[in-house]
């Protein structure tokens, strides 16, 4: 028998976020970036930017504006994501931008294509240390006001995405199988990634609006069960350069309008 993790969901953690270190603040908007080359982009954009580490991932706030918004990343997995996420919140974050990568489970999806969270199935442990999620179907929702202020921006920008959409967040990228797709197709998933779950229960406990912008990247659609990895497509690379461009300037409005 497993501890029942959400019998103490209003207990505080005996360890604070940041250990013993003390919180040198960031800007009340943050971007978390999940794959590294995202953040190489995001890097050569709109800056100049100030880098320093956090554990094993960069944070990066802008030379002119250093308490306006923060970008963060790479960083792959429920766990570790989330520990980013407390580490920001700790720092003075309100509000959170998330922007990933993931995998079309439905041919209505292709490489290249804009989805935006509505919310995901957990597949993954760390979301229970958050949330009670006892029950048939385990879904953990995005935060609606700030979705909804991305859809309108990603309209406003002239950028189509898959808005409102459910997907299934794994631990086991290479434990994909057949089956589990099909069951979590059947459920409404419409793709695959390892974070969101984990992230939106963290926010939701801590208080704190979250919304998903993700790109896709490959898909495990295929009927006859074979991976269709799209990163070497130019559709992939040209919309992820705009989602890249665009998260960021999401970001930036979010940080001034607080």
């Amino acid at each position: 028998m497993s501890y029942p993790t959400w019998s103490d969901l209003n207990s505080s953690s005996i360890v604070p976020p940041l250990g013993c270190t003390k919180a040198k603040a960031v800007g009340p908007a943050a971007l978390l970036v999940s794959m590294g080359p995202d953040m190489g982009l995001i890097r050569q954009g709109k800056g100049p930017w100030h880098s320093s580490a956090l554990f094993n991932s960069s944070v990066m706030v802008k030379e002119d504006d250093p308490l306006g918004m923060s970008v963060t990343g790479p960083y792959i997995g429920a766990p570790y994501g989330v520990m980013l996420l407390e580490s920001l919140i700790a720092k003075g974050a309100k509000a959170v931008i998330v922007l990933g990568w993931c995998g079309a489970l439905t041919s209505d999806l292709s490489v290249g294509d804009l989805v935006v969270v509505e919310k995901a199935l957990a597949d993954e442990g760390t979301s229970r240390h958050y949330m009670d999620l006892r029950g048939d179907l385990q879904a953990v929702h995005a935060e609606a006001r700030l979705t909804s202020k991305l859809v309108d921006e990603l309209k406003i920008a002239g950028l189509e995405a898959r808005a409102r959409t459910t997907i299934w967040t794994t631990d086991a990228i290479y434990r994909e199988t057949p089956e589990k797709v099909a069951w979590y197709r059947d459920k409404g998933a419409w793709a695959v990634e390892m974070e969101c779950s984990a992230l939106f229960a963290a926010a939701a406990l801590r208080k704190i609006p979250i919304a998903a912008l993700l790109v896709v990247s490959d898909s495990l659609a295929r009927k006859d069960g074979v991976w269709d990895s799209g990163s070497d497509k130019k559709r992939f690379k040209a919309m992820r350069k705009q989602a890249c461009g665009f998260a960021v300037e999401l970001t930036g409005k979010l940080a001034h309008g607080f």
